[in-house]
C-alpha cells in the first residue's frame, strides 16, 4: 500500500466525536499551496493527490554555480559568511566581487624617499696638477754691457770728469772691465765694501777691484786683497795687471790706473778713481787673466 493510501484510510477511521467536531470548527490558518518548496529541495504535492513510491532524494551539495540538486531542484546558492565587527556572522551572495583574498591584488606601496647622493670621488694622482717647486736662488749680477766711449792709440783716456775711453782696438773684457771700473767713479771708500755683495753702497780697494773685473766676466764672486793673490795667472798681463798684497790692492787696465788711494791723484782724491800708472809697484804681487 502506498504512504497516500495508507494517509487516507487513517482519516476514514477517526471517531465519530471527532469528526462531528470538526464540521463546525472554523479553519485557523490559510490553505496550503499546491506545492512548497521544501528546506532540502524536494517538491511536495497535495497529501490527497501525490505519490511517492520511493524516499525523497537529498540534494547534493551545490557547487560554485550553486543550485542543481541531484534531483533536478534548485537550491539556494551557499552564502558566504562574513565575519563583523561584532563578532556575527553576515550572509553574503557568492559572486565575482567575493574573491579569495589569496587572489586579490594588494595596494602598491607608497615611493621611498629619494637617498642621499654619494660623495664625489677623488681625482687620481694622474690628473693632479703639481704642486710649484721653489724659486731657485738669485743668480749671480751679469756682465756689464758693452764698453763705453773709446779713444784712439793702444792707451786708454783719462776724462775731466773723471771717467775713462777704453782704446778702439782693445779687447772686448777691456772694454767691459773700464765700463764697469767708469760705474764707481764718485763712490766713497768703505772699509770692507764690495766683499758680500758687488752691489754696495761703498767700496774698498779689494771690492772696487773685484767689481772692474766681473763686469769683464773674469771674477765670480768678490775676493780681498789676499785672496787676490791666488787669482789668476802670476806675472803682468798684456791689457790688465792685478797688484796687490796682504793689505792692499789696485789694477791696471790699458795704460790707466783704478785705484781708491790717492797716491799720485792729481787732485789729491780718494775712493774708487782713475789715475796715472805709479812709477813703482814693488811690495805688490802681480797677477793677470789668461790672455790678457
Amino acid at each position: 500500500m502506498s504512504i497516500p493510501a495508507v494517509a487516507a484510510a487513517a482519516r476514514n477511521k477517526q471517531p465519530a466525536g471527532h469528526a462531528r467536531a470538526a464540521k463546525h470548527a472554523k479553519p485557523k490558518h490559510a490553505k496550503q499551496p499546491a506545492s512548497e518548496q521544501g528546506d532540502g529541495g524536494a517538491v511536495y504535492g497535495s497529501a490527497t493527490t501525490s505519490t511517492q513510491t520511493a524516499a525523497p532524494t537529498l540534494p547534493t551539495s551545490s557547487s560554485a554555480t550553486g543550485g542543481a540538486s541531484a534531483g533536478g531542484a534548485t537550491v539556494p546558492t551557499a552564502s558566504t559568511p562574513v565575519t563583523t565587527a561584532a563578532g556575527s556572522h553576515t550572509p553574503v551572495a557568492n559572486s565575482a566581487a567575493n574573491t579569495d583574498p589569496s587572489g586579490s591584488t594588494a595596494l602598491s606601496g607608497s615611493t621611498g624617499p629619494t637617498g642621499a647622493s654619494g660623495s664625489t670621488g677623488t681625482t687620481s694622482a694622474g690628473g693632479a696638477s703639481a704642486p710649484t717647486g721653489p724659486t731657485g736662488p738669485s743668480g749671480s749680477t751679469g756682465a756689464t754691457g758693452p764698453s763705453g766711449p773709446t779713444t784712439q792709440g793702444p792707451v786708454a783716456k783719462i776724462l775731466a770728469n773723471g771717467l775713462a775711453e777704453a782704446p778702439v782696438g782693445a779687447p772686448a773684457a777691456v772694454k767691459q772691465a773700464i765700463a764697469a771700473a767708469n760705474q764707481l767713479i764718485g763712490q766713497p771708500y768703505v772699509y770692507g765694501g764690495g766683499h758680500k755683495s758687488f752691489i754696495s753702497n761703498g767700496y774698498d780697494c779689494s771690492g772696487a777691484v773685484s767689481y772692474a773685473l766681473h763686469g769683464a766676466t773674469l771674477l765670480a764672486s768678490p775676493l780681498d786683497s789676499g785672496a787676490l793673490e791666488q787669482w789668476g795667472s802670476a806675472g803682468r798681463g798684456t791689457w790688465i795687471t792685478v797688484y796687490t798684497n796682504a793689505g792692499h790692492a789696485y789694477i791696471d787696465i790699458a795704460g790707466i790706473r783704478f785705484d781708491t788711494s790717492g797716491a799720485g791723484d792729481p787732485g789729491g782724491k780718494t775712493g774708487p778713481r782713475w789715475r796715472p800708472l805709479l812709477t813703482s809697484n814693488a811690495g805688490f804681487i802681480a797677477r793677470h787673466p789668461a790672455g790678457l
